[in-house]
């Protein structure tokens, strides 16, 4: 079982950055591949961003790459998406998730585990 906790969330003007973090409990943290999602009002969840379990491989949605960045401590069990030049469409709930799985995935049904979620609303 593992448990995720996302926070860095709020309130940011366009042009902006935020740091989200993921905090996850469990000893096998490290063999996990993470994952970010986000959903906006009345829309359907969308893949933002994937680490494997050793780091090395990333992938990003074309809305995000170039202005995100994930990253990932497994002395912290933490992994991390640095949001920069935020625009106002990136406004969303953002979801950190783990697969039981060492390879990255861009497709939301692979994770097996869920955080509740941090607001990041960006302004224009």
């Amino acid at each position: 079982q593992v448990q995720l906790k996302e926070s860095g969330g709020g309130l940011v003007q366009a042009g902006g950055s935020l740091r989200l973090s993921c905090a996850a409990s469990g000893r096998t943290f490290n063999s996990y591949a993470m994952g970010w999602f986000r959903q906006a009002p009345g829309k359907e969840r969308e893949f933002v961003s994937t680490i494997s379990s050793s780091g090395g491989r990333t992938s990003y949605s074309d809305s995000v790459k170039g202005r995100f960045t994930i990253s990932r401590d497994d002395a912290k069990n933490t992994v991390s998406l640095q949001m920069n030049s935020l625009k106002p469409e990136d406004t969303a709930v953002y979801y950190c998730a783990a697969r039981t799985a060492p390879y990255s995935s861009s497709y939301a049904s692979s994770y097996l585990y869920w955080g509740q979620g941090t607001q990041v609303t960006v302004s224009s």
